[in-house]
């Protein structure tokens, strides 16, 4: 028996950026859910489990950066695995909330490796410290 498919949730604004997401996240193995705002990435995480999430910075009604709070908040097991994804990483209150949050940043324009990169490594880590390897 297969091992079942790590799931990502991948929250962008920009639907033309999750569709790429999800293609090559689908072609690299993992199962991909998506969100265009952040009330339904916070309504699709009380109804389904993920293992890493992509969060844009710049939603529409909730930064990303007060969703990646409520999330942490209310599912403490996804804290080290959440990425926020930004073009504006050098802004004052970008800069600032990351000083207090350990979270790491995908700087937009990236490149897909990059993200490929980042949840390999954030979920072989992950797989490790729980004994789920």
């Amino acid at each position: 028996m297969s091992a079942p498919l790590r799931t990502v949730l991948v929250v962008d604004d920009e639907a033309g950026l999750r569709r790429v997401l999800e293609r090559h996240l689908d072609r690299e193995g993992y199962r991909v859910l998506t969100a265009a705002s952040a009330e339904s990435a916070y309504e699709l995480l009380a109804a389904e489990s993920a293992d890493a999430l992509l969060l844009d910075i710049h939603l529409p009604t909730m930064s990303g950066l007060a969703l990646y709070l409520a999330i942490v908040h209310r599912w403490p097991n996804l804290e080290g695995r959440v990425a926020v994804m930004t073009g504006d990483a050098e802004a004052v209150e970008v800069r600032t909330w990351l000083e207090h949050h350990n979270c790491p940043v995908i700087r937009k324009p990236f490149n897909l490796r990059e993200v490929s990169a980042w949840l390999e490594s954030t979920l072989r880590w992950r797989e490790r410290e729980t004994g789920n390897a």
